[in-house]
């Protein structure tokens, strides 16, 4: 995750100070692909085989299992990195070992969910459903840069973001957030209907399929982008709501219960900026919109703010520390809001300003995830300082 906001900073940095640099792919896909099928689903790996046999009621998974196919991920980035600089063969290489490996590591996983005989299953079996459609976009994305096709690996990345990403994360965000706020805040229950997490999940499928719909048939009638702005601004106000019910308010009281929460909070705001952006769009006869407003409202804020929250929580808990956010983590997190908000910022209020505020953005986020991987990097692969196993 820090290399990756580093390389993309070098990027920005280079091509504000008139630096052109190589490129075989264009530089918003090479950005698109890498941020959402990088770092993200090694992240859900590793929540995956902790959070998920304990879910299952499975025993743990040795990690010894998992390293050939995260080798094969991280590896498979490398490539394709150099590959967006250099051939677009060589990123189809690496996009396609990334596929190998994550479509390995579903397998694992689902094999997981099959042996279990836990009585809910429901949030692992969706996230092996979301699981596969980012193996089947990773594999589309590299078949694409072997065909030499933009459009194609844009489609992807949208398949990636709002098929796989968005879905996992929020059946997540279901089972997690309203059991560990009904743990530290004994005031409020673990309020989790069936369905609200078919919502929590379908929309996103449904804002999914509605993308690869623009790539065929562009642009979409009025009547379309009406229907879907009707389905996601419910759905948004609907969030926000959930974010009150669940404790937001309350939450602020202790730290890293917060950070989770705040995380979701952009969730409901991603999905309203998106409604918004329809509107404008149906409208104008598609010549206005809030361009990558709702995109950057729920990746930085959603799905980044998400991830940092629960990786300050797992690297504290499993490293046998107090699950707590100390000072540096909560303004870590402060930091990555700010980013957030910046590149909100800058593509749906001051989009004239937005070379410097995309600039400002990927410095708060460059900050927050470098100070990161600082501060709790050194943690992992070490031995527990509780002196217990792990």
């Amino acid at each position: 995750m820090a290399v990756s906001a580093l390389w993309w900073a070098g990027v920005l940095a280079a091509r504000s100070l008139g630096f052109v640099l190589p490129w075989a792919l264009t530089p918003p896909a090479a950005h698109a692909l890498l941020f959402s099928g990088g770092f993200m689903p090694l992240f859900i790996t590793g929540f995956l085989f902790t959070a998920g046999p304990k879910w299952l009621a499975l025993p743990e998974v040795a990690a010894a299992r998992l390293r050939a196919p995260v080798a094969l991920m991280v590896a498979g980035w490398v490539v394709a990195l150099a590959g967006s600089h250099a051939a677009l063969p060589l990123a189809a290489a690496g996009v396609a070992s990334v596929a190998l490996g994550w479509g390995a590591l579903v397998l694992r996983f689902a094999r997981l969910v099959h042996t279990s005989r836990a009585a809910d299953r429901t949030h692992a079996k969706l996230v092996v459903a979301a699981g596969v459609i980012g193996a089947l976009a990773l594999a589309g994305a590299a078949a694409a840069l072997a065909a030499g096709q933009v459009d194609g690996v844009r489609a992807a990345t949208q398949l990636l973001l709002w098929g796989f990403l968005t879905p996992t994360f929020a059946a997540v965000s279901h089972r997690m957030i309203p059991f560990f706020s009904a743990a530290a805040l004994p005031a409020l229950d673990a309020w989790r209907p069936s369905w609200l997490l078919a919502l929590m999940v379908g929309v996103p499928w449904l804002h999914a399929a509605f993308a690869l719909a623009s790539f065929a048939w562009w642009p979409l009638p009025g009547a379309v982008l009406g229907v879907q702005a009707a389905i996601e601004a419910p759905a948004a106000a609907l969030m926000l709501w959930l974010a009150w019910r669940w404790g937001a308010v309350q939450s602020l009281r202790i730290r890293l219960l917060a950070m989770l929460h705040g995380g979701f909070v952009w969730f409901g705001g991603a999905l309203a900026l998106s409604a918004a952006s329809l509107v404008l769009r149906a409208a104008s006869g598609d010549t206005a919109s809030l361009g990558l407003a709702p995109t950057h409202a729920l990746t930085i804020g959603y799905l980044g703010a998400t991830l940092v929250a629960m990786a300050t929580r797992v690297a504290a808990g499993h490293s046998g520390r107090p699950l707590a956010a100390d000072d540096l983590a909560w303004g870590l997190y402060w930091v990555l809001q700010a980013a957030a908000v910046l590149r909100v910022a800058a593509a749906a209020l001051w989009p004239h300003e937005g070379a410097g505020l995309t600039l400002a953005a990927i410095a708060c986020w460059t900050v927050a995830t470098v100070g990161w991987a600082w501060r709790y990097g050194g943690w992992l692969g070490r031995p527990r300082v509780d002196g217990r196993p792990g």
